[in-house]
């Protein structure tokens, strides 16, 4: 039953061979890499102008301004970026650049730092997706956080599926939203030069007296949240169908192309159209109004801004799974993440993903604006440690045309830089906890590389000097009464040695008498150790038993411990008996150097 769930769910599993059937194309990785990215014009001017009306609407004319700073960074990234990708064809970011360039540490604090962003990608965008649609149903404000939970199960499961298939589902919604904005933006651009919208907004340099450089630093540096998800084309190169790199690079320009565009559309309607934020209804459907009304095409382009903000989130479950496989592999994260499901995609890493960003989602209660400022912390400290591994890697190469690619990604370092500190210090009542949890996330990373170290020393032997010890066999069969399952977890334990000891633990003088004549009537050619337990205890006289039977013979025998173990027809029935069996097996693991085996006896009824 949970295997045919699990088909229905996810599908049928594939063969190793088809992996080369999942690489995206151009167009289906525009719209798995690139929907955070173009998501966030849904929001990225929004950001803008909450900053900006502190210092009241006559400032809101620096939005303009602010957009063209962004649309600069951005270019500056997306120049940055492709050289990454020629340069690291292999993926991995800003982890393997960082890594390979600047050490261990600072790799690690790239790859931590993208992690977290990813999770708070998932999160951000299934709530901003909410926000969306209760922009357009005030009635389900409420509701937010239940909504955002219920995207992101589907969210899994279509990653579950595989990345083709998650591809196949997303690109219609994606290429959908772009050209409902650019409908909503040519048709808007055409109404406010016909004379349509007359809002009273201030001119272009408008003296604001209260304005400080600080506010338009913190304006500029919530804009720049509009730039996450630039980097996952780097992350996710071996995604792409051959040749990789050079399908990466072309699908990256596309992504910057149209963000650009779509970004300074949006921004220039809002200026236009004096609209101002508004908590319960977002700039993006605040314009859709002033442009269409609350008609079919409103709701339309509300529809799909909904959808491609829930959507966006498929950035992170595309490339999160990449960059933990990739962590993995250097022993920094668990085992589990390299391990790939039924439909080829690392499962593992999919599913935690969507635990961890529910989870932040129910703590934040669905609020965008209290998780954005962490999120594009996450961001903009990888941005700034890749284009500082890539100056780097210039420095120590010097390949044809190094000076002009060193330029580029200097001035990538230092606008990032600049941009990441901005956040911290504008905005630091909502990132404190970043300083908190980085170190605590690499502090991990060295836990686990220590042990999968530790481990390996331990369990290396040497090929020429260590050989296998032959032993003799002691099994030590514990021991409930005289039942077929007794007879027949003895009967093969007969079957491997004649060296078998039953053990009955008795909690009074007439069950051991009783169990003394019984066994002696039954006979089964097996010695009887029989133990009294004066305080009810089964698992404490075993124990001393078994200690006694070690200290004896380790050197001589190998010992085994044999459980019987009845399986009852029904899940339920296990609840009607007592589970010694589970609790022996759990001390003995963590206790003894000896072997634990089960016999399974099967129940007909």
């Amino acid at each position: 039953m949970v295997s045919r769930f699990k088909r229905i769910l996810i599908g049928r599993p594939m063969k190793s061979s088809e992996i080369e059937g999942e690489k995206l194309s151009k167009l289906k990785a525009l719209a798995v890499l690139s929907s955070d990215a173009l998501s966030s014009v849904a929001y990225g001017t929004e950001q803008i102008l909450l900053v900006l009306m502190v210092a009241g609407l006559a400032a809101v004319w620096y939005s303009i301004p602010i957009s063209i700073a962004v649309l600069g960074l951005l270019l500056v990234l997306i120049l940055s970026y492709r050289q990454t990708i020629f340069s690291y064809p292999a993926g991995g970011g800003a982890y393997i650049v960082a890594k390979d360039n600047l050490g261990v540490s600072t790799g690690l604090l790239a790859g931590g730092s993208l992690l977290v962003d990813y999770i708070l990608t998932v999160a951000v965008s299934t709530s901003a997706g909410t926000d969306a649609i209760t922009s357009a149903f005030p009635s389900l404000h409420d509701h937010r956080v239940s909504i955002a939970l219920v995207m992101i199960v589907i969210l899994t499961i279509i990653n579950l599926r595989g990345i083709t298939e998650s591809a196949s589902v997303l690109a219609m919604p994606v290429y959908l939203f772009v050209i409902a904005i650019f409908i909503l933006i040519i048709s808007g651009v055409v109404k406010f030069m016909a004379g349509g919208a007359h809002a009273a907004v201030p001119e272009l340099g408008t003296t604001v007296s209260n304005i400080s450089l600080f506010l338009l630093l913190k304006a500029f540096s919530s804009g720049c949240s509009a730039l996450t998800g630039v980097e996952a084309m780097s992350n996710a190169i071996p995604n792409f169908k051959q040749p990789a790199e050079r399908n990466a690079a072309k699908t990256l320009i596309m992504m910057g192309t149209i963000l650009g565009a779509m970004f300074i559309g949006i921004s220039l309607l809002a200026y236009w159209y004096g609209i101002m934020p508004n908590e319960k209804e977002t700039v993006v459907s605040q314009i859709a109004n002033a442009t269409f009304g609350r008609g079919v095409v409103y709701y339309i382009i509300q529809g799909v801004t909904a959808l491609i903000l829930f959507l966006a989130a498929n950035t992170a479950y595309a490339a999160f799974p990449l960059l933990a496989f990739m962590l993995a592999k250097d022993k920094y994260m668990p085992n589990m993440f390299m391990a790939r499901g039924d439909r080829l995609g690392f499962s593992n890493g999919i599913i935690i993903l969507g635990v961890l960003s529910a989870m932040l989602v129910i703590a934040f209660h669905g609020n965008t604006e209290n998780l954005i400022p962490l999120y594009a912390v996450g961001v903009f400290i990888p941005f700034t440690l890749s284009q500082l591994g890539m100056m780097v890697r210039w420095f120590k190469l010097k390949p044809s045309g190094w000076k002009t690619r060193l330029i580029i990604n200097t001035i990538g370092m230092l606008t990032t830089l600049a941009i990441t500190l901005i956040f911290i210090f504008t905005k630091f009542s909502h990132v404190w906890m970043v300083f908190i949890f980085l170190p605590l996330v690499i502090m991990l990373f060295y836990g686990i590389h220590r042990h999968y170290m530790n481990m390996a020393n331990e369990l290396r032997i040497n090929l020429t000097e260590d050989k296998p010890v032959i032993k003799g066999s002691t099994i030590v069969v514990p021991i409930a009464g005289i039942t077929r399952v007794v007879n027949h977890s003895l009967s093969y334990a007969k079957s491997l040695t004649d060296n078998v000891v039953a053990v009955y633990v008795g909690f009074d003088d007439e069950d051991i008498e009783r169990m003394d004549k019984k066994w002696e009537e039954w006979n089964p050619g097996v010695r009887l150790i029989v133990l009294r337990s004066s305080y009810r205890s089964i698992i404490r006289p075993l124990m001393r038993f078994i200690d006694t039977i070690e200290w004896k013979t380790s050197e001589t025998d190998h010992i085994t411990v044999l459980i019987p173990q009845f399986i009852t027809k029904h899940w339920w029935h296990y609840f009607l008996h007592n589970q010694t069996s589970l609790m022996l097996r759990a001390y003995l693991y963590a206790q003894k150097d000896v072997v634990i085996a089960t016999v399974p006896y099967h129940l007909r009824k």
